[in-house]
């Protein structure tokens, strides 16, 4: 069998390349070459940019056709009209790396299933652009371009990435726990969080390739790790073996008009619970969850050290001033009013 991956190398794609190799894959990894990564393995490489369109579709027409092709790195409705141009008639299937971004929020049903409303806000841009791409290529699999399988997985963890923060930052708030330095959580804490590590959504990806069960539909590519956001950091400080260090909860809109651009993610997507139903990934895909939170969490821990990629938590001084802003203001409000409603009447 054949493949192409546009990608292969990133954090999620690193891990399909490697299952596909070890499966004897015949396989060809189109990137702008940036990533170095060891494989057990040959694949063949070809070197662009992927929004050079005209020098993308151009490298792809000389190619032979594929009998699958995984796009890792499509993020904007004109990449996927591109990739329809590339490939409409040129390979039987098609997978396409989406995310459960892509689903109305807030979710008007628990847990979320694949087939729920997808309306993201236009203002969320990711999740915007990624709904727009998948509505181009079910298009197209209506049409008959191709055999089209999407892939929606949730936040992804692994070597060479740190953990979704509320602030989508460098790692520094491992340098935190570490310390024990306040971190600063949105909201009251409560609203549940999904993640998985990427050699677990891996799995989806390979068991997908090539397989008639997985054509025309979609599947969440996620775990069973579910938690709120106060057991998310108290899971990663016990992985790394410190005390949780004191958790600041700062309302979102606080933290929206504060730091804006820093929290917009909150108000747009961490904000609200993010539980997902993965029963189908398992039937059809034969996806396994095997690295438990507290196990990747210390794989990466690990890597960032090795790699020197842990900031020192005072790379980040704005984070220092919220938090004694909210602890002057805040909390200094709570005190001023403590009595505001008047004496308890049982």
């Amino acid at each position: 069998m054949k493949v192409l991956i546009i990608g292969g190398t990133g954090l999620i794609s690193t891990a399909i390349t490697r299952s596909l190799l070890a499966h004897g894959i015949e396989l060809t990894l189109y990137n702008r070459g940036a990533s170095s990564t060891e494989f057990d393995g040959s694949t063949a490489e070809i070197k662009g940019g992927r929004r050079d369109y005209v020098a993308f579709e151009r490298a792809i027409s000389v190619l032979d056709s594929f009998d699958c092709v995984i796009d890792m790195v499509c993020f904007l409705k004109t990449e996927a009209q591109c990739d329809i141009r590339a490939f409409a008639g040129r390979t039987r299937q098609f997978i396409f790396c989406s995310t459960v971004d892509v689903y109305s929020k807030p979710a008007p049903i628990f847990p979320v299933r694949e087939d729920c409303e997808r309306h993201p806000l236009p203002e969320f841009t990711y999740a915007w652009e990624k709904a727009e791409c998948e509505r181009l290529l079910w298009e197209a699999h209506a049409r008959g371009d191709f055999q089209l399988t999407v892939i929606r997985p949730a936040a992804t963890y692994g070597e060479g990435r740190g953990l979704v923060d509320p602030f989508r930052s460098e790692p520094f708030y491992f340098d935190r726990i570490r310390k024990g330095l306040p971190l600063i959580v949105h909201g009251d804490g409560t609203s549940l969080w999904t993640s998985t590590h990427r050699d677990d959504v891996a799995t989806a990806f390979v068991g997908a390739v090539g397989n008639p069960v997985a054509y025309g539909k979609a599947f969440h590519g996620l775990g069973d790790h579910c938690v709120s956001w106060n057991q998310y950091w108290q899971q990663a400080s016990e992985a790394m073996g410190c005390r949780t260090p004191p958790l600041v909860h700062i309302p979102t809109d606080v933290l929206l008009r504060t730091v804006p651009h820093r929290a917009s993610w909150c108000g747009l997507n961490f904000q609200h619970s993010n539980v997902f139903l993965n029963e189908a990934a398992a039937r059809d895909l034969g996806m396994t969850v095997k690295v438990g939170f507290l196990d990747g969490v210390r794989r990466i821990v690990t890597w960032v050290d090795e790699h020197g990629k842990v900031p020192s938590a005072d790379t980040a001084p704005w984070y220092d001033r919220i938090v004694a802003a909210w602890e002057r203001y805040g909390v200094g409000m709570a005190e001023e009013l403590r009595d505001a409603d008047g004496p308890y009447v049982p």
